[in-house]
């Protein structure tokens, strides 16, 4: 009995798409689900410790938790810098660097090159920078005169969190500026040049014309950045392991999971961040959906 040609394309797509979703399964799925089923037990990494279902009381104890209050908070907060740090200071470059710009590829590349570079050895890099004693920030405070002024960048609570998420701000916004670039490039240079021959300024194209069409690399750009901000961990971690009041929710679950070996709580705050990053994904899929209409 022969298959019809639309039952054997259904077949052959279901073929080569089974070593893939297995492979997805195990690496993505399974473990999901099996941190989901963690964070409602009480296991620690004792030995011959086994599972014992608690229900919600991680949760619960999740809401009693300063710490966790902490890390959450600066989790956020760590989210709303990266929608104006990165994402503002690539589009500012990618402004600045667009079109005829003199040696504007050797800038372009000094501007990228930080994020070809592992995030540990960004850490270490600016942990030097932050240094009390000799780093660069305070040595440059030290030849100007005002050593009075010197700074414990990591140590001081209210500012080692700035401090880390200047860091990986200046690492990401590489990123954002080669994204702003395709997006100048494919500008439509016409409507620019109607725009000028009816006498609109530069600002004023900038911000009716250039800024509008920039729409679908700007939410490229926010995603990015924002997904990118939840998995704050290697950073905030190398530079003082979230101490000063800097910890994260990934620097909290590290820290529960392996430090304390309360493998079931620290289960609970992975998932709290793994519910911030759906939402926020499935944010992302409705405004893309929605662009794909306005430019079709």
């Amino acid at each position: 009995m022969k298959l019809s040609l639309k039952a054997s394309q259904r077949l052959w797509t279901f073929a080569f798409l089974v070593v893939p979703l297995s492979v997805y399964f195990v690496v993505v799925i399974g473990p999901l689900l099996a941190t989901a089923w963690l964070s409602l037990t009480n296991y620690t990494f004792s030995a011959f410790a086994s599972p014992e279902f608690a229900g919600l009381v991680n949760y619960e104890r999740l809401t009693g938790d300063d710490y966790f209050h902490t890390s959450l908070k600066n989790t956020l907060v760590w989210m709303v810098a990266a929608l104006i740090l990165p994402t503002g200071g690539g589009l500012i470059l990618a402004l600045l660097l667009h079109g005829r710009v003199r040696g504007a590829n050797v800038f372009k590349s000094l501007f990228y090159l930080p994020i070809t570079i592992s995030m540990i050895v960004i850490a270490q890099t600016w942990q030097w920078m932050y240094q009390p004693d000799w780093g660069l920030l305070n040595t440059l405070l030290k030849t100007i005169g005002v050593e009075k002024w010197k700074v414990f960048w990591l140590s001081t609570r209210g500012l080692a969190l700035g401090a880390i998420i200047f860091a990986w701000s200046w690492q990401q916004v590489g990123l954002s500026m080669v994204i702003f670039l395709a997006g100048l490039t494919s500008l439509p240079g016409e409507m620019l040049e109607a725009a000028q021959i009816d006498g609109a300024n530069y600002r004023q194209s900038l911000r009716r014309i250039v800024i509008p069409l920039l729409l679908p690399s700007s939410v490229v750009v926010i995603a990015l950045a924002v997904i990118n901000s939840l998995r704050s961990f290697d950073l905030v971690w190398v530079l003082n392991e979230g101490g000063s009041g800097s910890s994260t929710l990934a620097v909290q679950m590290y820290r529960e999971t392996f430090k304390s070996l309360r493998a079931g709580y620290g289960s609970a705050v992975s998932m709290v961040l793994f519910a911030i990053a759906a939402i926020i994904i499935v944010f992302y899929f409705r405004r893309v959906r929605r662009l794909e209409h306005l430019y079709d």
